[in-house]
């Protein structure tokens, strides 16, 4: 049974930081492409940030570019996004997800979903002073 489950999702002030876990279970880490979504009240999802275990770029959204850092621990089975300098606009629920490597890529996965076949729960971002 494949579960993805984000953990690390609270209050931080602007300006401050938080390390998202997405532990996952029931398929091989390296098989997949794991990406970290987001969704805030009124909005369209948006892919934050997509890695995989081949030599394909890891992708991240321009709007976290330089701020947020995605890696993954094959041994644990679990990726993490680490996110700093947060903004106002960071604020949303998170999701983790997986999309089968033999049918994608970290950038099409993260702009289209593409092949996206595992979701997470979400895990609440309020970035807020």
């Amino acid at each position: 049974q494949v579960q993805l489950v984000e953990s690390g999702g609270g209050l931080v002030q602007p300006g401050g930081s938080l390390r998202l876990s997405c532990a996952t279970s029931g398929f091989t880490l390296d098989d997949y492409v794991i990406g970290w979504f987001r969704q805030a009240p009124g909005k369209e999802r948006e892919g934050v940030s997509c890695i995989s275990s081949s030599a394909d770029p890891t992708f991240y959204a321009e709007s976290v570019k330089g701020r947020f850092t995605i890696s993954r621990d094959s041994a644990k089975n679990t990726v993490y996004l680490e996110m700093n300098k947060l903004e106002p606009e960071d604020t949303a629920v998170y999701y983790c997800a997986a999309a089968d490597a033999l049918w994608t890529t970290t950038q099409p996965m993260c702009e289209r979903g593409q092949h996206v076949g595992y979701w997470g729960q979400g895990t609440q971002v309020t970035v807020s002073s």
